[in-house]
Formats: C-alpha cells, sequence, structure tokens
C-alpha cells in the first residue's frame, strides 16, 4: 500500500519545521504534504475547526499517515475523523497526546499562568520562539539560515488559542498509532503512548529536531505507516 505522508506542524511555528522531512520523503518517491497553518487563528474562535479543515483540504488522495508534532498532536482525532476511510497511521512526533476521548487544551492549565504573563493588553502572546532565552532557540535551531526562516513565519497567536476546548471524537485511537520522541520533556508522553500499546522509539534530540535529523525521521516515519 502506497502511503501519503501529511505533516502537521504546530500553528505555534510554520510549515518549514517539516520541510526537511518532506523533502526526504519525496526524494524517496513518496507523497509528502505540509499544510500551512499559520493563518488559523485570523479571526474569532473557535480556532480548532480551521486547523482541521485547513489540514483536510490539503490532503492527497488515498491512504495516508497524519503526522503531528507539538501541540498539532491534539487535532489528529478531528484529522482523522474529517478524513475517515483514508487514515491509514496517525504518527505522533514529540507530540502532544490526545486523550481517548472528551475534549482537550492546547496547553496544560498549569502553564496558563506563564503565557498570561507573556500576553500583550490585546492578549496576544509573542512568537513562540520569543518565550524562551535565545541560548535555548539556537540549541533548538543550529543553523542559523534554518533559524531565520522559522523564526520569521510563527504567528503571533492569541493567548484564547491555548483556553479553548478541543473536542475528541471517541475511538479515534483504534487506528495504527506510533510515537517517536526526541527531548527529555516528552518522555512521559511516550511512556504513555507505550501504555497504549503503540510503538514507541526515539531519536535523542530538542524539540525540533526533525529539522536535524530528517533522514533519521523519514526513516521512522516510512517504518512505522508500512
Amino acid at each position: 500500500m502506497d502511503v501519503s505522508f501529511l505533516l502537521v506542524h504546530s500553528p505555534s511555528v510554520g510549515p518549514s519545521t517539516w520541510t526537511p522531512v518532506a523533502e526526504t520523503l519525496r526524494a524517496r518517491g513518496h507523497t509528502a504534504v505540509v499544510p500551512r497553518l499559520t493563518d488559523v487563528t485570523a479571526g474569532p474562535p473557535p480556532y480548532w475547526p480551521r486547523v482541521v479543515s485547513e489540514v483536510a483540504a490539503s490532503a492527497p488522495r488515498g491512504p495516508l499517515a497524519v503526522v503531528a508534532h507539538s501541540n498539532a498532536g491534539l487535532f489528529v482525532p478531528l484529522i482523522a475523523q474529517a478524513l475517515a476511510g483514508q487514515v491509514a497511521a496517525c504518527l505522533f512526533v514529540d507530540a502532544a497526546l490526545p486523550p481517548r476521548s472528551g475534549v482537550c487544551q492546547a496547553v496544560e492549565p498549569e502553564h496558563l499562568a506563564f503565557l498570561r504573563s507573556l500576553a500583550d493588553d490585546a492578549g496576544v502572546l509573542p512568537r513562540w520562539t520569543d518565550w524562551w532565552p535565545e541560548d535555548d532557540v539556537a540549541a533548538l535551531l543550529p543553523d542559523p539560515v534554518v533559524r531565520q526562516v522559522v523564526v520569521a513565519e510563527q504567528a503571533r497567536l492569541p493567548l484564547a488559542y491555548y483556553q479553548e476546548e478541543i473536542p475528541v471524537p471517541a475511538r479515534w485511537d483504534h487506528l495504527r498509532s506510533g510515537y517517536l520522541w526526541f527531548a527529555d520533556a516528552y518522555a512521559t508522553l511516550a511512556h504513555e503512548a507505550g501504555e497504549r500499546g503503540w510503538p514507541v522509539a526515539r531519536i535523542p534530540g530538542e524539540h525540533l529536531h526533525q529539522l536535524v535529523a530528517p533522514e533519521e525521521v523519514a526513516d521512522w516515519l516510512l517504518a512505522s505507516a508500512a
């Protein structure tokens, strides 16, 4: 079965965070699409329907592996629902893990105080890379040219994006799933994925390690979607 890859970036960053992996997959003869989600918070909430609509509209025909990074993981159940009948695998890469059903938010409640401290008077946050010290961003994005592209394309998201409830359709995780983690901060989520019976693998690195090791990440995606 020839599976196409739908590489979903977190709305906190931009599509270039998946570009090297997409190019690697295409060079190996596979279809790889990266929907652009940098405008999903334009206009009033709710925002999640625009994420799902944009991803679904970008999907090629035929069997799909939906691949999510970071908080894009929380939209996977809704994306799978929107593309019912096409999704062969749901693959999470250093990603937030949705519950089996119910609702979730784009950030843990205990982190909301930190985000409120960053928001301006209009309730708009700085770009994601501006949340962190410069040295931390350089460690995430060691190539200065890549860093310039990733930083420039980020949207400034409203605080409301992180506060809204995202519905989780029941039984979404009957689909084949897998979890790849990079950073120590995702160890707990990787363990939870393993407890769900998913195959779990690690490539040690920082949170945007798919930009540093696209060949290794592509290897895992191809093996997991096969």
